[in-house]
């Protein structure tokens, strides 16, 4: 990061990173977090919407920064807390009184990202793909096409124009779950994408959850695919994304 900010600047580019090595992050997500932090905050957290940060003392730790955001789909905090006191910070969540918490790992929150539709970068989306192909044309501001000023600008606003090849859309389907890297096929059993992301669904059970590129043409929900596991095909349907409805607070 550091170095990619320095070759933006060398090339005219604004861009300041400050690196805060003494911290780390704790990801505190569900519909029941916000109560259980609430406990060991004097700050009153439903004035704190989605997306806004504020440094506050938790549980009796100074120096945190309480961001209400996570990639989960669902409400909840990332805390930033001085690194010697995350252990601490931890205990006195897993010890709570208000709601059962538990530690949950990599797996837990993939499942849920992805029930959420949320992009993992370096599966979903890399360099490689567009804010048009990967469905996330609401991230350029209307000011910013205006300007034409952003990087691969050229590229981005002609797929505006003239839709991109492919897409990145949401599949539902039943049997073996369609993992990374699993064939898309169509109705002459032809390969016309991958699976970028894939997993069973905890929620939407038996049914997995997968993303994947598709030709635009292709990418309408209800269109009727197959996936191909382990030399076996499975049927799986275009859906719209999210698969769950988001639970993030916005005070509305």
């Amino acid at each position: 990061m550091m170095k990619s900010a320095e070759e933006f600047r060398s090339s005219s580019g604004d861009a300041v990173v400050e690196l805060v090595d003494d911290h780390a992050l704790v990801a505190f997500q569900g519909p029941e977090s916000v109560k259980v932090l609430q406990s060991g905050i004097k700050d009153d957290l439903s004035k704190l919407t989605f997306m806004q940060s504020k440094q506050m003392c938790v549980f009796g730790i100074e120096r945190c920064r309480v961001t209400r955001c996570g990639y989960t789909g669902e409400d909840g905090v990332e805390i930033s807390v001085p690194a010697e006191r995350a252990v601490e910070l931890c205990e006195r969540l897993l010890a709570s009184q208000q709601s059962t918490v538990r530690l949950a790992g990599l797996g837990a929150r993939d499942s849920l990202r992805l029930e959420a539709g949320l992009c993992l970068y370096g599966n979903d989306i890399d360099e490689s793909t567009t804010p048009i192909e990967a469905a996330l044309t609401w991230t350029i501001g209307k000011r910013r096409r205006a300007l034409a000023d952003f990087p691969g600008a050229a590229t981005i606003l002609k797929q505006l124009q003239e839709k991109s090849a492919r897409k990145r859309v949401g599949f539902l389907s039943e049997g073996a779950p369609a993992r990374g890297g699993t064939a898309i096929l169509n109705a002459a059993n032809e390969k016309v994408g991958e699976v970028t992301s894939g997993c069973p669904s905890p929620c939407l059970k038996p049914r997995n959850v997968a993303m994947g590129y598709v030709p635009t043409e292709l990418s309408r929900p209800g269109t009727l695919l197959k996936f191909e596991v382990r030399k076996k095909l499975f049927a799986a349907e275009v859906v719209k994304m999210p698969f769950l409805p988001h639970g993030y607070y916005t005070s509305k």
